[in-house]
């Protein structure tokens, strides 16, 4: 045995992700104790609402950009002209940078407890909105993220919200961290299931809701009809997007050992993610990621040699890229939009430009539905699975370790075909629910700020009816709203 392995058994022994959640949890217990001493930036009348925003923004992950910039721009039309003064954390400013106009961007460290511990202080208001928010299937360092965030809030007795989130699996340091710092704070789920997790961990502040991403305005649909063009498309033939991933390379985790070994040698670079922090890794992966790929594959040659489609691949967030472009070489050589190369207005236009849509990214599916493109799902969790069923099309969601996943390929994209126009009409009333859902969350958000920030000002004639709470809706929308 080399020395380097011996390093790397060594220091694998150490459970960075556990440190990381202690060292969290601990520094909230420190703002407890803090707060009586010195409370921290209070919000007084006549000031704005400075509001921090804790999630996934700098990792091109159009999904994630999309859903904070709707949320930002519902809680403006909510707190009205001038009410609010909002920062958001960035893992990269130089990747986030142009996104999310006013809103001050603040770094966010690498190793990030005392960091948070620092900022919430000087905040009004937490609102953590990352959709995977209280789960261990991506990172565990992304959880122990937003709920220190929105636990220090709550030691310091401000309005601690997470909007539009998901809880799920957890590993045991995550769980005792959520209990411990999150009981008071209010949690507006996609879903029941989350709900339901959440009242285990003994979170009872929760309410229904849904994803923030519904009330996105299409861009300007010759944006993606001019990228399209660029890449081979003759203006006529429908367009088939394919959405694929890299399932099996989740979690990603805090390893010292492979850190350190990375750091010397270069070992692991095809599965590190930055710092010390690594896909995982291993054989079994690459074989399961192959299956997955070559299932995609397999099933989309099928229904185009019966049905021609110009196909594009697409990659939702910059880690896709591998994978899309293992699927498009595979493909003969499909175009490939991913989203370190295109900004998220270009993304969304040419998403809406499909005649169908194969994802196994949520976001797609998501930002797709508001312009009716009928899409199957090839999903790893629960979080398509449940959007399908909402949709009441189930049947159109596979799983990406299904048996004789080229076949159901095939059989989704045809049902897509040849059930077009029943499938847009029930996403067109899937979409008008999640939209009410989202101005029912925007209730929620205000009644809550009203509770802890007696006194704060809001746009006028708000009242109890939810779709008051929704900033203005693009013309599409407002038709699928008044058709419901």
């Amino acid at each position: 045995m080399s020395w380097l392995t011996r390093l790397k058994e060594r220091l694998g022994d150490v459970d960075a992700d556990a440190a990381l959640a202690a060292a969290m949890g601990g520094l909230v217990e420190l703002a407890a104790a803090r707060y009586p001493v010195d409370p921290g930036r209070r919000w007084r009348k006549g000031e704005p609402l400075e509001v921090l925003f804790a999630g996934y923004a700098g990792t091109r992950n159009t999904g994630a950009d999309i859903r904070v910039e709707e949320m930002i721009r519902q809680l403006r039309w909510i707190l009205g002209d001038g009410g609010g003064a909002f920062s958001i954390l960035t893992i990269d400013p130089a990747l986030s940078a142009g996104y999310f106009p006013g809103v001050r961007q603040l770094h966010l460290p690498q190793i990030f407890p005392k960091f948070v511990f620092d900022v919430v202080h000087e905040q009004h208001a937490v609102i953590a909105c990352e959709g995977s928010m209280f789960k261990s299937k991506f990172a565990n360092a992304l959880s122990i993220l937003m709920a220190g965030a929105l636990g220090c809030a709550v030691a310091e007795n401000k309005p601690a919200i997470g909007w539009g989130g998901e809880a799920g699996a957890m590993d045991p340091s995550l769980q005792r961290l959520v209990r411990r710092t999150c009981s008071g704070a209010t949690i507006l789920c996609r879903n029941e299931a989350s709900r339901q997790v959440l009242a285990e961990l003994g979170l009872n502040q929760t309410r229904p809701g849904t994803d923030t991403a519904w009330t996105v305005s299409p861009p300007d649909p010759a944006i993606g009809e001019a990228l399209l063009r660029q890449a081979g498309w003759d203006g006529r033939q429908p367009v088939l997007i394919v959405a694929p991933i890299r399932p099996f390379g989740w979690p990603v985790k805090a390893e010292i050992g492979r850190a350190v070994a990375h750091r010397l040698t270069g070992l692991d670079a095809e599965d590190h993610y930055a710092s010390i922090y690594f896909h995982r890794g291993g054989d079994e992966p690459a074989r399961q990621q192959t299956t997955y790929e070559a299932g995609l594959v397999q099933g989309v040659r099928a229904f185009c040699s019966r049905q021609p489609h110009f196909v594009v691949v697409m990659g939702m967030e910059r880690l896709d890229r591998r994978a899309c472009e293992s699927v498009a070489h595979a493909l003969g050589g499909a175009p490939v939009f991913v989203s370190d190369d295109h900004r998220w207005p270009e993304m969304l236009s040419v998403l809406r430009s499909a005649s169908m849509l194969l994802s196994s990214r949520y976001h797609a599916v998501v930002c797709s539905m508001g312009g009716l493109v009928p899409s199957a799902g090839v999903t790893m969790d629960e979080r398509l699975r449940n959007l399908y069923d909402d949709r009441g099309t189930p049947e159109l969601c596979l799983g990406v370790s299904d048996d004789a996943l080229g076949d159901r390929v095939l059989d989704v994209l045809t049902r897509l075909h040849l059930q077009r126009e029943a499938i847009r009409a029930g996403t067109a009333k899937s979409v008008a629910g999640h939209l009410r859902r989202m101005g029912e969350m925007g209730r929620d958000v205000a009644a809550t700020l009203r509770e802890q920030l007696p006194g704060i000002p809001m746009r006028p004639g708000l009242g109890d009816d939810p779709w008051a709470y929704l900033p203005p809706l693009h013309p599409s929308l407002t038709a699928l709203v008044e058709g419901r």
